[in-house]
């Protein structure tokens, strides 16, 4: 099988080229990135002979078509997405062009060229929040409810990718999945963002809602999750992919401080950012019973081996702090302008 995976230099993507490369031996891959700010080749230098590498835009519909023909793609994973909440505050324009506009151009050229099977990586951010102390999850049939304009671009990306299904017969499926970490993570994302800071014995922000919580799952275990949708995955289908872990912005940051043996006086109190989401749970029940997928790395023990990852993994992180827009806690016009 002929792959080509966009995003492919990201953190999820390049976890993905990683994992299929020893799993599938056989196929070959292609990896398509943008090379943004949170792109990074070196992600991939352990199997760097192992797949053909692009650099082009998912929005560049000439160029995804020449990668499409020339490399006889079969099935497309879509990882490609601005993905970092904050920016997407001061510059939503950007991540509509990428996740919402880039995506149709992404289905336009695969719909030309007739591609067996276009997966699109979503998040379970489409569905909106929940309260604190609310019993409900999120499900396949939950409607869309974005707050931020990251999710409600990613929001637009998902009903395109179920238009050109309906409209022209693409076959598509798309995951929505919950918050990730584990190694290769831009060090702007909240885990590594707090285990780099920590090892440098630095505060660590925390949003000002400390109790705000996220579900948790292991890079690993969601490629595993899109391995199974694309083995066994029904065409037009949706599946949320979860653990069923939560843990608080808090937790999140005494569990880091535990790992790396720093005070917990290196926590400090910023302001949370505008249309900040209380909390996100999905409901991964169709995945576990109609694909078999569950998912296997418990959090602490993940959590630990991430934190053990970074420490081990200088070289790779220390070059990208500095590199991320953002400066987390000030929302005013000047906020854009790099840590």
């Amino acid at each position: 099988m002929r792959v080509l995976v966009t995003g492919g230099a990201g953190f999820i993507g390049s976890n993905f080229v990683r994992a299929w490369v020893a799993r599938h031996p056989g196929d070959a891959i292609v990896v398509l990135d943008a090379l943004t700010y949170a792109g990074n080749r070196s992600s991939l230098d352990d199997v760097g002979d192992r797949f053909s590498f692009v650099e082009a835009d998912i929005a560049d519909l000439d160029a995804v078509s020449r990668v499409l023909e020339d490399h006889a793609v079969d099935v497309v994973v879509n990882f490609a997405a601005e993905s970092h909440n904050s920016l997407a505050v001061l510059d939503p324009g950007r991540f509509f062009r990428t996740n919402v506009l880039g995506t149709q151009s992404l289905l336009e050229a695969a719909r030309r060229h007739g591609v067996v099977r276009f997966h699109h990586i979503s998040t379970c951010e489409v569905y909106g929040d929940l309260a604190l102390d609310s019993a409900e999850r999120f499900t396949e049939e939950s409607p869309y409810r974005p707050r931020t304009p990251y999710n409600a671009s990613k929001a637009g990306g998902d009903h395109a990718v179920r238009a050109y299904a309906e409209t022209y017969g693409l076959p598509v499926t798309i995951t929505n999945c919950c918050n990730n970490y584990g190694p290769y993570q831009f060090p702007e994302k909240v885990i590594p963002l707090f285990t780099a800071r920590a090892l440098d014995g630095r505060p660590l922000p925390l949003y000002a809602s400390t109790q705000n919580r996220r579900e948790w799952l292991h890079v690993d275990d969601h490629v595993l999750a899109i391995e199974a949708v694309l083995e066994r995955g029904v065409e037009g289908e949706t599946y949320n992919v979860g653990s069923g872990v939560e843990a608080s912005i808090e937790e999140i940051a005494d569990a880091v401080l535990a790992a790396t043996g720093r005070p917990a006086s290196l926590k400090e109190i910023v302001p949370d950012r505008p249309g900040h989401d209380r909390r996100y749970l999905l409901d991964s029940t169709k995945i576990a019973d109609r694909l078999g997928w569950r998912p296997t790395i418990a959090f602490d023990q993940g959590l630990a081996a991430t934190v053990a990852w970074y420490a081990d993994h200088r070289a790779w992180w220390e070059p990208l702090v500095g590199r991320s827009p953002v400066a987390e806690g000030s929302w005013g016009p000047r906020a854009a302008g790099g840590r």
